[in-house]
């Protein structure tokens, strides 16, 4: 049976490489984003794929996704958590806090609402997948609120997969490294590309993971055991 896909954030960057992914794996795949521009632009690739303008931080918004992928599909097995924004925020410097409480809702507390609320419609999903980062294991000195949610969006995922285990819901959490996307265009260094973080990810889907580490992010959790210092120097140049 083909496995049926929502992807929130769907239409460019790592989203939009697990969408592609998807869909050449044979899913039916639905995406959400809140521009109607990108979004056309993706209806024209992938004319079977579903595309619904929505943001994630508004109830009746997530609601509509849900919706159209009843009425589309008529269910859903695989929920993917990817929307996301990056803030760099100078607490040293500057009054920091400006528009705080969207880059939570948006990187915390919309995911958390919608993975309940999609096990609302269907308690028996098949896979919920978070996009974090690796710095929500250390967070960025230029960032510190990225990564405070981001490590909260991995707790939630921790403790989630172990509510839902007896289920048989395979959790996953995918901590890319700094990768090749609109948000990081202007950066310099190394960068992983979308289609390498989406192929890591199906693979550990297939394998059932509980945490995909893409391209550099696979030494994190080995160095934040033995040289946890080693790893903030690495982490405060990014």
């Amino acid at each position: 049976m083909q496995k049926v896909v929502l992807i929130t954030g769907g239409t460019s960057g790592i989203g939009l490489g697990l969408a592609e992914a998807f869909l050449g794996d044979g899913a039916a795949v639905a995406v959400c984003g809140r521009s109607r521009t990108a979004l056309d632009s993706f209806s024209r690739a992938h004319p079977e794929a579903l595309a619904v303008q929505a943001d994630v931080t508004v109830p009746e918004a997530r609601d509509a996704v849900l919706d159209a992928i009843t009425h589309r599909f008529g269910r859903l097995d695989v929920l993917v958590n990817n929307a996301g924004t990056f803030v760099e925020r100078d607490f040293a410097a500057d009054d920091a806090t400006a528009a705080l409480e969207q880059e939570i809702d948006l990187n915390l507390t919309a995911p958390i609402q919608l993975t309940g609320e999609a096990l609302q419609r269907w308690p028996a999903l098949e896979a919920i997948v978070f996009v974090t980062s690796g710095f929500a294991l250390v967070s960025p000195t230029r960032a510190p609120t990225y990564g405070a949610v981001k490590a909260g969006l991995h707790g939630f995922a921790e403790g989630l997969r172990r509510q839902l285990a007896p289920r048989g819901t395979h959790v996953l959490e995918v901590l890319p490294p700094t990768t090749d996307t609109p948000m990081n265009a202007g950066r310099a260094g190394p960068k992983l590309s979308p289609d390498e973080v989406a192929a890591v990810t199906l693979r550990a889907l297939r394998q059932r993971r509980p945490m995909a580490l893409p391209g550099q992010t696979k030494l994190m959790p080995t160095l934040l055991r033995i040289a946890p210092q080693t790893l903030g120097r690495m982490v405060a140049r990014l």
